[in-house]
């Protein structure tokens, strides 16, 4: 239990962790952002209102000239500004407060209509410690020259951005403990499902492989991993039965003979004259061989499970192969045997390729009640070997079915009725291995036409 928890534990650490890391630089990123944009924002409209301001009054100066100007200051001007009207010789003729009779504010003189700005800190003429914005207009009045200074304070606005800043700085890392706390219980409520997978996996076994994981039922990602996992058991379960059966089916098959062996010594043995000797030879001879060529396809099989067969490859006159099998079905079988063989050459493995054709021709003759054909073609590229019986054919069901290990259609497993059960499986792998491919279909002579196709030679 404690394993699987600290492992979900360091998951859902290194989640939070990874989420706080990304929404803390979002945070940061934004929060500056946003702090840049607001006090540019407040001290441009301070800016603007004082710009609108000093051209309202360099527009009173170049009409009416000092007439009635230190009134006009005096009663319109906010207390968040103080203005100045500065003749050519550098002197304040008119302010709108006491405080700004004095000195000029600023040194600034634009040309006439023309307008500058500047910000400055502290200011001892209206303030000891007060940021004020300074916006200087150039105006005229019959010749004479003046400069309209109007002084803003910015307190206010930079006052509400040290606001903004302390509820930021307040509000962060709350945010923060609240995302970490939502991301770990987010993540160990996705992790759960995660969970139940791995330790239903965790408990089974050679011997469980029925088991299921349990699948959620959102349909997300860790839905599909837990059916994937399913089919995975699934595999490993067929693939289980499949080593099993193939297991108990090859036993079978070594048993007959064995049997058959063991029989035939006890006979010798128990026969003093000696005279059921030359007969069990043959006997025990037929045996030995069943049981070489049972091993051998066995290897073969076990050999393309593991590596892949290994093929040696050479040209190959495929007709020469298949007049082979014509001849000798001809001269050994009581079945009428017919060849259309023209002249086909392809790349691969003579003696794998004549073993192919080997055991579809005796599956055909064992299949057959009177004829077997044996067709070889070439078109585009592709050889066509068909081997056909008049037999009773094969199943449509059974078509995939007979190529597999140790399948006889017949249920019977008497020596009598066929071989091992291996003939086609090994046909398969020879051929997928020469990179073809091998089919069932119903024959026009009444029974199963088995039809393999290899690439040509070049």
């Amino acid at each position: 239990m404690m394993p699987g928890f600290v492992r979900r534990a360091g998951v859902r650490a290194r989640s939070t962790a990874a989420a706080l890391l990304v929404v803390a630089g979002a945070l940061a990123i934004g929060a500056a952002v946003l702090l840049l944009l607001l006090q540019r924002t407040l001290i441009t409209s301070v800016a603007d209102q004082a710009e609108s301001r000093a051209f309202d009054v360099a527009g009173q100066v170049s009409e009416e000239g000092e007439t009635g100007l230190a009134k006009e200051l005096v009663e319109n001007t906010r207390v968040t500004q103080l203005i100045q009207v500065v003749n050519a010789q550098g002197k304040v003729v008119a302010s709108s407060a006491p405080k700004g009779g004095g000195e000029p504010l600023t040194d600034s003189r634009p040309a006439v209509g023309q307008s500058v700005r500047d910000e400055v800190g502290e200011m001892p003429l209206l303030d000891d410690d007060t940021p004020y914005l300074i916006v200087a207009r150039g105006t005229e009045f019959r010749g004479v020259r003046y400069t309209v200074v109007v002084a803003s304070s910015v307190e206010t606005q930079r006052d509400t951005v040290t606001t903004v800043t302390t509820y930021l700085l307040i509000g962060f890392p709350l945010l923060l403990v609240l995302v970490g706390g939502a991301t770990w219980m987010l993540v160990g409520r996705a992790l759960r499902p995660v969970e139940r997978i791995r330790s239903r996996v965790h408990g089974i076994g050679a011997g469980q492989l029925a088991d299921r994981v349990p699948v959620p039922a959102a349909e997300d990602e860790i839905a599909r991993l837990a059916v994937t996992m399913n089919e995975m058991l699934d595999r490993l379960q067929a693939g289980q039965e499949t080593q099993r059966r193939f297991v108990a089916d090859a036993s079978h098959e070594l048993r007959s003979p064995i049997a058959s062996l063991m029989a035939a010594l006890d006979v010798i043995m128990a026969d003093e004259s000696g005279r059921s000797a030359p007969e069990l030879h043959l006997v025990m001879e037929a045996e030995t061989e069943r049981m070489r060529r049972l091993v051998e396809d066995l290897l073969l099989l076990a050999k393309a499970d593991d590596t892949g067969l290994r093929i040696q490859r050479t040209d190959v006159d495929l007709d020469d192969l298949v007049g082979v099998e014509v001849r000798r079905l001809r001269t050994a079988n009581g079945v009428a045997v017919e060849g259309v063989v023209p002249p086909v050459r392809v790349t691969g493995d003579a003696a794998k390729l004549s073993q192919v054709l080997r055991n579809l021709a005796d599956n055909a003759v064992q299949a057959a009640h009177r004829k077997v054909r044996f067709t070889l073609a070439e078109e585009l590229g592709t050889a066509t070997v068909t081997v056909e019986d008049d037999g009773d054919g094969i199943p449509a069901e059974e078509r995939s079915r007979v190529f597999e290990r140790f399948v006889r259609l017949d249920v019977s497993r008497a020596r009598g009725s066929g071989g091992s059960g291996l003939g086609l499986a090994i046909v398969r792998e020879v051929v997928r291995g020469h990179g073809g491919t091998v089919e069932v279909t119903d024959s026009p002579l009444g029974g199963a036409r088995f039809v393999v196709r290899l690439p040509v030679a070049g």
